[in-house]
């Protein structure tokens, strides 16, 4: 199921929530979510590639994003 998703919404809650996996949650992911909120955002790690591909709109799976 594709969803659309606020880039900047998105950005935004990967900056100040993405360790918390708020991001992953916004875009259908929710098994990742789950895993990034586990591991506080892979340590860190995983919360700034994250935030890298959200900043550049990456093409996530059945993502599609507004403005």
């Amino acid at each position: 199921m594709v969803r659309k998703v606020n880039w900047v919404l998105a950005l935004l809650m990967s900056i100040f929530f993405g360790g918390l996996g708020v991001d992953r949650f916004m875009m259908g992911k929710v098994g990742t979510g789950l895993l990034k909120l586990i591991t506080l955002g892979g340590l860190g790690i995983w919360w700034v590639i994250d935030l890298i591909l959200i900043a550049t709109k990456y093409k996530f799976k059945d993502v599609i994003w507004v403005e």
